[in-house]
């Protein structure tokens, strides 16, 4: 079971499979794995002290970066992620954590989750991927309908309060330059920076 694995000089955090979204592009629906090595498809979910074993083996000097993003979306064990981050910050205290997410945390959890991210997460790179509900909507196919695009600016708007960037991404080949432009001005008016990051064939 592969719970971290490495990609460039990051270590991924790979502690679900669940996801509120079914994206068309996703590269799981592709590939078992994103560095050529790993299979990402959990047998079961590990538990926090696993996501800390996992973590020992590991010669953490390595890395630049831990970035929690596996075969699902992190934030569907958002409290699991805070305790484990807290617990690596404890540990190698300038380590730099990135949540990489579909920015519905907070609908995912019912409440604001924000707050929690203070002093540990220092950057959440969230999925735009689409200038408008419907697009993003038939793009994503979240469970949460068309509210999910509003629900995600909600939550960059929150989160840029908390932690210490919060980037907006979109990927390029998925939509249109006039799209990716509209979506940079959405990033603008939530105050958040913006991405255009490489679509992984």
């Amino acid at each position: 079971m592969t719970i971290t694995y490495e990609y460039h000089n990051s270590l991924y955090v790979n502690i679900t499979n669940r996801c509120s979204n079914s994206c068309t592009f996703c590269v799981r629906t592709k590939h078992d794995n994103v560095n050529g090595e790993d299979d990402l498809w959990l047998d079961r979910e590990p538990t926090v002290d696993e996501i800390k074993q996992d973590f020992k083996t590991r010669d953490m000097s390595k890395y630049d970066q831990v970035v929690f993003c596996g075969y699902g979306e992190p934030t569907e064990r958002f409290d699991d992620l805070i305790e484990v981050s807290k617990w690596i910050k404890s540990n190698w205290h300038n380590m730099q954590i990135r949540i990489n997410t579909n920015g519905h945390a907070n609908m995912i959890c019912g409440r604001d989750v924000t707050p929690d991210m203070k002093g540990v997460i220092d950057v959440v790179s969230i999925s735009l991927n689409a200038p408008n509900a419907k697009a993003y909507q038939e793009l994503c196919r979240s469970r949460y309908g068309e509210d999910a695009f509003e629900g995600l600016q909600e939550f960059a708007k929150l989160a840029k309060e908390y932690a210490g960037r919060v980037v907006f991404s979109v990927v390029d080949k998925t939509m249109p330059d006039e799209d990716i432009e509209t979506c940079r001005k959405i990033a603008e008016n939530c105050g958040v920076e913006f991405r255009v990051r490489e679509y992984i064939e």
